[in-house]
């Protein structure tokens, strides 16, 4: 357990908690849209797909906002799910400028087998990691992220 703690204190800069962090994140992506790739779905779609399905309709905006990703990228991401029969636009009642997305009841469907391939993965991700490890990680990761804002900010 020592040399996984250790790397922060003597590591060349490539290797240092930040680097770990991006790769770590890069494998948990090509983990997630491995596990996916049965359903046809990358993790961005199924993200998505689950997301509405699980708060309801949303706008495109809202969508891009809460997946941190540009709204022209996710037009992108609506339009293949929309041209699968996955999700649906429909006109928001109150602004005629916005366009809601909503789950098809296929999407609904795929959502739930969305949610098993999560919960499996989620469960090989986190094997040996302990509640409190895991509650002092996304303690750290807020920090870092509260920082990195700042330091954009700025």
């Amino acid at each position: 357990m020592s040399s996984l703690t250790n790397n922060e204190l003597d590591a060349p800069p490539w290797l240092r908690v930040e680097s770990t962090l991006m790769s770590t994140a890069r494998l948990i992506r090509e983990a997630f849209d491995a596990r996916l790739k049965p359903l046809d779905l990358n993790l961005t779609q199924a993200s998505l797909l689950a997301y509405v399905a699980e708060f309801g309709a949303t706008t495109q905006t809202r969508l891009a906002d809460r997946m941190g990703t540009g709204r022209a990228a996710m037009g992108t991401v609506v339009d293949g799910l929309e041209r699968r029969g996955l999700i649906e636009r429909h006109p928001d009642p109150d602004d005629r400028r916005v366009w809601r997305v909503d789950v098809t009841d296929s999407g609904r469907a795929l959502a739930a087998d969305i949610a098993s391939v999560d919960e499996v993965l989620r469960g090989e991700l986190r094997h040996g990691i302990g509640r409190e490890e895991r509650q002092a990680l996304s303690w750290v990761l807020t920090r870092l992220h509260v920082n990195l804002q700042s330091a954009i900010n700025t």
